[in-house]
């Protein structure tokens, strides 16, 4: 697939407040072309400059945002007081950028998300060319001698790619959707260990899968947003419940576990992911959990039962401890009412009645499977090791579904 641009930008790297993920699969945007793809030479010019600047790149997020401030003092108020957790997403997205450079359909999946994303936030077409122009003069300063014309036309024409794309998703989505939906918080319940269960009704219609993310402003931390999954398939009423888990210092999730009551109001955006039923080929699917990760794969039981199609669903919950085996009692009932649904437990460093070993091990010991489609969410660890353990027993790589290691549920410790 090739992907154009329409208009000439010097536009923006993204402005992400949160970390992106691909485009909903419920909301797909017309394909883009591009009329003058990046060579193999460009591409090569991009990755090269990267590496050059990448043991800089605290450094060099932090000049970014000094110099864009600075000369373009009216963006300053779409973002949130503290600036490290922004400078961290800004750098994730880039280099998450560049890592598509030559995967053209992927790259405008992730950029016509993103655009569609950062509509609420106030982005508009005129803030890309800004963003662009100090993005360049970051990447320059600290590339230092390597940064020659020819890097510097291969950004240019990169970036305007990218915000080309943003910008057509971003004016393509506007005309049917808003920016945010407010939500209602009409249930809230403790389950120990720091999570509580959330569930809101948008006072608008809000189209979503199972299986995807969803982002959640509280009216605690204006402009503080913080991706969770529903733990449900979409319900007849239009509510969504996520499961939510206390983090040290995490402003959005002790917000909405410590705080948040029954009345209050949050804003929800864009839904997210390419985590799908959609996604699935085969009629037999291997789902791997851990910790709040549960929350997409239990949506995507719900949606398997509420459609009523042949498939066999084998579950692992991955944890350390028994402690750790959060809502499997919810799961067990749900195995009960259906009979292709098999529950298993992973438990690596405590012995409990029941299955015990690390999860690569457990996955190894009840396998193969190759002839499944896998969906996996939990912490980036164990994302890794399961995918390494199923594509070396067979596995194709392109039946393994999970979300990009920059969204907060795939986060590194």
């Amino acid at each position: 697939m090739r992907f154009r641009i329409n208009r000439s930008s010097s536009a923006s790297t993204p402005l992400p407040p949160e970390d992106p993920a691909p485009t909903p699969a419920v909301h797909t945007a017309r394909p883009h072309v591009v009329e003058a793809p990046l060579s193999a030479h460009e591409i090569e010019l991009i990755r090269a400059s990267v590496s050059v600047v990448e043991p800089l790149a605290a450094e060099m997020t932090v000049y970014f945002y000094a110099i864009l401030f600075a000369r373009y003092p009216e963006v300053r108020p779409m973002f949130p007081p503290g600036m490290d957790a922004q400078r961290g997403r800004l750098l994730r997205s880039l280099l998450r950028i560049v890592d598509l450079v030559d995967d053209p359909e992927s790259l405008v999946r992730f950029c016509g998300h993103l655009g569609r994303d950062h509509r609420k936030f106030g982005t508009l077409s005129e803030h890309f060319p800004a963003v662009g122009e100090c993005l360049l003069a970051s990447l320059a300063r600290y590339a230092g001698p390597a940064w020659t014309a020819d890097i510097a036309a291969a950004w240019t024409k990169a970036y305007g790619a990218v915000a080309g794309v943003m910008i057509s998703a971003a004016e393509e989505d506007e005309a049917v959707r808003p920016a945010v939906w407010p939500a209602t918080v009409v249930h809230r319940v403790s389950r120990g260990h720091g999570i509580a269960e959330i569930t809101v009704r948008p006072h608008l219609p809000y189209e979503y899968a199972a299986g995807q993310y969803v982002s959640v402003e509280t009216p605690w931390w204006p402009k503080h947003w913080r991706y969770y999954s529903p733990a449900n398939a979409p319900r007849d009423d239009g509510s969504l419940t996520f499961h939510v888990r206390a983090v040290t210092g995490g402003t959005v999730s002790n917000a909405l576990v410590h705080r948040a009551a029954v009345g209050d109001v949050v804003h929800l955006g864009h839904p997210m992911g390419d985590m799908v039923l959609e996604a699935a080929v085969h009629s037999d699917l291997l789902c791997v959990a851990g910790g709040t990760g549960l929350a997409p794969i239990r949506a995507l039981v719900e949606e398997v039962a509420r459609r009523g199609e042949r498939h066999q669903v084998d579950l692992f919950l991955g944890v350390r401890t028994g402690a750790e085996l959060y809502g499997v009692d919810d799961m067990l009932r749900m195995s009960q009412r259906h009979h292709w649904l098999t529950i298993r437990g992973a438990v690596s460093d405590e012995y409990i009645p029941g299955i015990r070993g690390s999860l690569p091990d457990v996955l190894t010991e009840y396998g193969p499977w190759y002839q499944h489609d896998v969906y996996l969410s939990g912490p980036a660890q164990m994302v890794i090791a399961a995918t390494e353990t199923l594509t070396l027993g067979g596995t194709p790589p392109d039946r393994i579904h999970h979300d990009p290691f920059e969204t907060p549920v795939l986060s590194l410790p």
